[in-house]
């Protein structure tokens, strides 16, 4: 019978998804660049821009300019894209993660 840790080691994976991870990021500081998103969840700074992009043609998103940098604002209310949690909004992962009443 093999371990719990030789399972783990041959299939990897995890809760969330990568377009989680970015959002929760965001979320934690809405002014990083991609390139600091990108090295804080462990992806390739283009698969973090992509992720970015998918969000806020999504709605998750909204990207203002500023100066010569991007800052993001979160829209909350949308909900999770999967019918299984369709009842739940993005706010809630959020502040699952950040603390309730993170969301302004």
């Amino acid at each position: 019978m093999e371990s719990t840790k030789e399972r783990q080691d041959r299939k990897p994976w995890t809760f969330l998804t990568n377009h989680a991870r970015v959002l929760i990021c965001i979320a934690r500081d809405p002014d990083l660049r991609v390139r600091d998103v990108a090295d804080h969840i462990g992806i390739t700074e283009r698969a973090a821009q992509l992720i970015i992009t998918d969000l806020e043609e999504a709605g998750y998103l909204v990207r203002t300019r500023v100066g010569r940098r991007n800052t993001y604002t979160i829209n909350g209310d949308r909900p999770f894209r999967h019918p299984a949690e369709a009842d739940h909004d993005v706010q809630d992962l959020i502040e699952v993660f950040l603390g309730e009443g993170s969301f302004a």
